[in-house]
Order: C-alpha cells, then sequence, then structure tokens
C-alpha cells in the first residue's frame, strides 16, 4: 500500500484510499486486524491522527470496524447488502436533490430497472411478497390517508414489488431508486396526482405478478412511468422557468 506524499490529494484520503484498494483486491482479507495507527503512521510516513482520519473514512464506509480492548483494533468488515443500502440512498437522494440528474433521467432509470426486477419477480415472488403489495394497495385506498402516508406506502409497494426478484443485487442497486427517487418523486408530483389512479395502476401490476405474467407487469409499470412523467410535466409547467 502506497500514497503519494506530493501529491495535493489529501492524505488521509490517499491513505484510506489505499486500504480499501487493498480491501478489494483481497489483499486485506475479512476479519483480518489492520496494523496498528503507529505501524501505519510508519509505513504512509505519516503522522498518527492523519491515519486516525484515515481509518475514520473506511469506518464511515463500512469497510472497517474498531474493537477495544486487548484484542482490539482496527478489522476489515464484512459487509452485507442491506448494510449498504443506506449510503446507496443518501448518494441518489443527493444526486436528485441537488439536480445533479433531472427528475426526466431519474424516472427514466428507476423504471428501467424497476422493469427488469419484475421480471424475476413474476417468477420467484413469495406469499410474503405479494402480502405486501395488496396490504399496502388497501392501506393506499384507504378514505383520508395522509399524502406522507400515502407516500410511505408507495414506496413500500415498490420496496416489495423488487424485493420479490430475490436477487440482493438488484435490492441493492434499486434502493436508491426506489427507497431515494420514489420519495423524492412523490414530492414533486403529489399535488397533481389522482391516488385512485395510482391505485389502479399498482393492482395491476400486483395482479400481473400474482399471476407470474411478467409481460402484463412491465406494461403496467411502463403506464405508471407515463403517469409519473406526465404528472411531472405538469407540475414543472405550473413553475416559470422550471423544466423536468
Amino acid at each position: 500500500m502506497k500514497i503519494d506524499p506530493e501529491s495535493s490529494s489529501d492524505l488521509s484520503a490517499q491513505i484510506a484510499n489505499a486500504i480499501r484498494d487493498a480491501i478489494v483486491a483481497g489483499s486485506l482479507l475479512v476479519d483480518q486486524r489492520l496494523p496498528s495507527e503507529a505501524e501505519l503512521a510508519e509505513q504512509f510516513k505519516v503522522s498518527r491522527p492523519t491515519v486516525r482520519e484515515a481509518l475514520k473514512r473506511l469506518a464511515a464506509q463500512s469497510l472497517i470496524r474498531t474493537q477495544r480492548g486487548a484484542t482490539g483494533g482496527a478489522f476489515v468488515n464484512r459487509i452485507s447488502f442491506e448494510e449498504a443500502y443506506a449510503q446507496q440512498i443518501t448518494t441518489s437522494t443527493l444526486l436528485l436533490s441537488m439536480n445533479a440528474v433531472s427528475f426526466s433521467t431519474a424516472c427514466e432509470a428507476r423504471y428501467a430497472l424497476e422493469r427488469a426486477c419484475a421480471t424475476l419477480a413474476a417468477e420467484r415472488r413469495t406469499a410474503d411478497h405479494l402480502a405486501t403489495m395488496r396490504a399496502e394497495i388497501h392501506r393506499q385506498d384507504q378514505p383520508g390517508l395522509t399524502d406522507e402516508a400515502f407516500c410511505a406506502s408507495d414506496v413500500a409497494f415498490h420496496r416489495a414489488l423488487v424485493d420479490g426478484a430475490c436477487n440482493p443485487v438488484l435490492s441493492y442497486q434499486l434502493a436508491g431508486a426506489v427507497e431515494a427517487m420514489q420519495p423524492l418523486m412523490n414530492m414533486i408530483t403529489f399535488t397533481a396526482r389522482d391516488r385512485a389512479r395510482i391505485v389502479a395502476l399498482h393492482t395491476r401490476i400486483a395482479d400481473a405478478i400474482t399471476a407470474k405474467d411478467c409481460e402484463a407487469a412491465q406494461d403496467g409499470l411502463s403506464a405508471l412511468e407515463t403517469e409519473t412523467q406526465d404528472l411531472a410535466a405538469s407540475v414543472f409547467a405550473r413553475r416559470p422557468g422550471k423544466t423536468p
């Protein structure tokens, strides 16, 4: 593991990247103890506070964990997809909220990915996935449901569809699309949408997943995408100088 002391890049960031690369390459294995702060400071020719900052960066990314005591230290962490969801969601939220991507682009990507999930979900979904989807549809159809509760139910419905694919890699990739982009899309479109129309489309999708009809599920998601894009266009049209 090496760094470039002449580089303008922050030294702690360089050290964190070097250790991360070693973990990714398999040079540092899961549960392996990292050298001590003093040993790392000597290896990289930096101060211990610089090493400490690098380790904090790695811990924030869940790449390492620290333990106290005589047998303590910093250890390579075993990362699960579930643990990585939060970081994926945060990154996606920032990208969309800071306008790094447009609403239209985010919506297009999100539904393209979800249609891919629908194919697998139609084949692999469990009774629990179907029950969650039906429960959320029932919830969405309740009179007096607040906008916030409707949006939360909307997210839960799509989360169940994605998880129904029974593929943790897809669930991770779509965590940002569903858990981050969907709420932000809802915030933009909730004033214009017809809840009955959304519930009808969700029912259409759930019926298709239940019947293991992947083509019908994809068609339902395409109709929902069109509905979402049209709603956003109508909202942005009422905002001078704004475009979706």
